[in-house]
């Protein structure tokens, strides 16, 4: 997700980031009911403007709130503190890589998301859609070998339609778990958002086929109102595993 704004700080009534409203008294951002906006839209916006993680990101000089989430993830179950190569699917605007890099600067580290991103010191970025056929070559050579972790924050782009956007966005996760089957080394990891503790049996069947240890988890930094949550997959078994 990208950062688009945090309000900043004002003096009384004055307005707050690009003329969207100002601060009460208790410092929280009110906006504008805008013309172009719709009453929901007003609402994310609010919401994004008052988002302290939204603020800290900008802080941290982190690229998306986000970024909160695998550091929390990291914190809990020690994802990144001995990779060597990592994959992050979805990768735009960047936030994930950079917590990656943090926390192991010399770890190789490839991105790729249908979406451009600006350059990140240390990361190969891929503007390229996960499912060509020769996205997996071009990856791996990238990587130099096969991966320890694959990270996935993807998310399909919604329609506004329950049962359309649910089954994307299923779609996306299951082609994300495929591809890390043909990235990672036997004993590596993947981490990926998913629906509602995990979306539906057949997903969680073929995760708990191809790696040991399958946990699903919200961290702090995932909002409580969305249906999102993680799952972290670990040990994953291997290649010729998974197609038994």
């Amino acid at each position: 997700m990208t950062v688009t704004g945090s309000g900043g700080k004002s003096g009384g009534g004055g307005s707050g980031p690009g003329g969207t409203g100002g601060r009460s008294r208790g410092g929280k951002v009110r906006v504008k009911t805008a013309k172009r906006r719709t009453a929901s839209s007003n609402r994310w916006l609010e919401r994004h403007l008052n988002d302290p993680y939204v603020a800290a990101a900008r802080a941290a000089g982190y690229r998306s709130r986000s970024a909160f989430k695998l550091k929390e993830l990291d914190e809990q179950f020690s994802l990144l503190g001995q990779v060597e190569r990592v994959v992050d699917l979805g990768a735009a605007p960047g936030g994930w890589c950079q917590v990656v890099l943090e926390r192991r600067p010399r770890a190789k580290v490839v991105g790729i998301d249908l979406l451009a991103i600006e350059p990140i010191a240390g990361v190969i970025l891929f503007e390229k859609d996960i499912l060509d056929d020769d996205t997996e070559a071009m990856l791996l050579e990238a990587l130099g070998g096969r991966a320890d972790i694959v990270l996935s924050d993807m998310a399909a782009n919604t329609v506004g339609h329950q049962a359309t956007d649910h089954l994307r966005t299923m779609g996306l996760i299951e082609a994300g778990l495929d591809m890390a089957t043909r990235l990672l080394r036997p004993g590596g990891t993947f981490v990926a958002k998913v629906l509602a503790g995990g979306g539906d049996g057949a997903l969680t069947g073929a995760l708990k086929t191809a790696f040991t240890t399958v946990k699903h988890v919200k961290p702090p930094a995932s909002r409580k109102g969305s249906s999102e949550w993680y799952v972290v997959a670990q040990n994953f078994k291997g290649a010729a595993q998974v197609e038994d």
